[in-house]
């Protein structure tokens, strides 16, 4: 039996790629979210909380760990960073090798993955499905987050693939700087396209 065709699913911060990947749900493609998962292991009763107060202590609390409190220590440091994802990252393998363990009988599934390209995992997907939109809508979006300061969005554009290189890169691109209709319906049309190559 064939397996799954696997979409990369990714965009930098505020391009709407929840919003795409929730799209992407409803027209029957199961979605395996990174950045949730990591949310879960972290939150109340996460699987990694112990290993994450014992590298970083004070970083956690009653509700899980302190997302403010762990950015502060490993923001700006590139060692402290290396060892959370060393945390993390095989956690989230593994969870990821179980998502496609139950949804091996599918078509095609994505992963939800900000980081594809900056973290070589475009090399693992069949196909790049990049969620892009104009600079000033991301900006204005972006800078509507509670908390977000114009240096904290301008360290973590830094730290991403530039948008157009992204957009090169890409096998599809998911404008987001339409109507939610408008990109709804990029969204089954690409998804029919993908179905057809099966």
């Amino acid at each position: 039996m064939t397996r799954p065709l696997i979409i990369g699913l990714t965009g930098s911060i505020g391009m709407g790629k929840s919003t795409v990947a929730a799209m992407f749900e409803r027209a029957g493609v199961p979605v395996f979210d990174a950045d949730a998962e990591v949310r879960a292991l972290q939150g109340q009763g996460g699987e990694l909380i112990a290993a994450i107060e014992a590298a970083f202590p004070g970083s956690t609390g009653p509700d899980g760990v302190d997302r403010d409190a762990l950015g502060k220590l490993v923001f700006a440091d590139k060692e402290k960073l290396a060892t959370l994802e060393a945390i993390v990252h095989p956690a989230v393998g593994a969870k990821r090798a179980q998502f496609m363990k139950d949804n091996a009988t599918a078509e095609m599934i994505a992963f939800d993955i900000p980081l594809l390209f900056e973290r070589g995992g475009d090399a693992g997907v069949d196909t790049v499905v990049v969620v892009s939109a104009p600079a000033d809508v991301q900006r204005e979006r972006v800078l509507a987050r509670p908390g977000m300061t114009v240096e904290k969005f301008e360290h973590i554009l830094s730290l991403q693939t530039p948008d157009a290189e992204k957009r090169n890169r890409a096998d599809h691109i998911i404008d987001t700087g339409l109507t939610l209709a408008e990109t709804d319906t990029q969204v089954a049309e690409l998804v029919t396209v993908l179905r057809s190559k099966r």
